[in-house]
């Protein structure tokens, strides 16, 4: 099977094509909106679930997708998050810790970019993406959940903390890095 060698760049793109389609849905009213922003937003999600997958499976990985892949997640769960708080779901407060969040990892990924160092998602940034995306689902439906709204509060709060650690793991990680500082000594189990 021979796929085209930027389908994963493309898929990413189309992901940040769907937020305005997905912020008109979420702020428009009309019957049944929370079912057509929820189809978007997870067609969005699927979408980042494929690029990676194609991207590994037929070796298409290159340092554009590394770091359009994360920039279209920031877009689609930033939008997603300010759209909910403009609709009143989500705590202000929350949404910008967690969109700060993102920013700082951008900004750092950057900075490490222009040494030709490309930072790939973690197994801690993968996980947050998983509850965000399950958190923003339950807050777009939020209004039909009835008496499981508290399920989405707990999500809310899952969110911001996985986001936090992750944020913090990748500053450990990498932080070292953009403030010129030497790696952080390390010793062998030997020692």
């Amino acid at each position: 099977m021979t796929v085209p060698r930027n389908l994963p760049n493309l898929l990413s793109i189309f992901r940040i094509l769907l937020v305005p389609l997905l912020v008109v849905a979420l702020l428009t009213k009309f019957e049944g909106k929370e079912f057509v922003a929820l189809g978007l937003f997870l067609l969005a999600a699927f979408t980042d679930l494929l690029d990676g997958w194609v991207a590994r499976r037929f070796r298409l990985e290159t340092r554009l997708g590394k770091l359009l892949d994360p920039a279209a997640d920031k877009i689609l769960t930033g939008a997603a998050f300010i759209s909910l708080v403009e609709l009143g779901v989500a705590p202000a407060w929350m949404v910008v810790v967690i969109v700060s969040r993102e920013l700082a990892v951008s900004t750092l990924r950057s900075f490490a970019a222009a040494d030709n160092v490309v930072i790939g998602a973690s197994v801690s940034g993968k996980v947050k993406t998983v509850v965000q995306v399950i958190t923003i689902a339950l807050l777009i439906l939020y209004e039909r959940l009835g008496e499981f709204r508290t399920l989405a509060a707990v999500a809310l709060w899952a969110s911001l903390l996985v986001t936090l650690y992750s944020g913090v793991e990748y500053y450990a990680r990498y932080g070292r890095r953009i403030l010129g500082l030497p790696p952080a000594e390390t010793t062998s189990p030997e020692e």
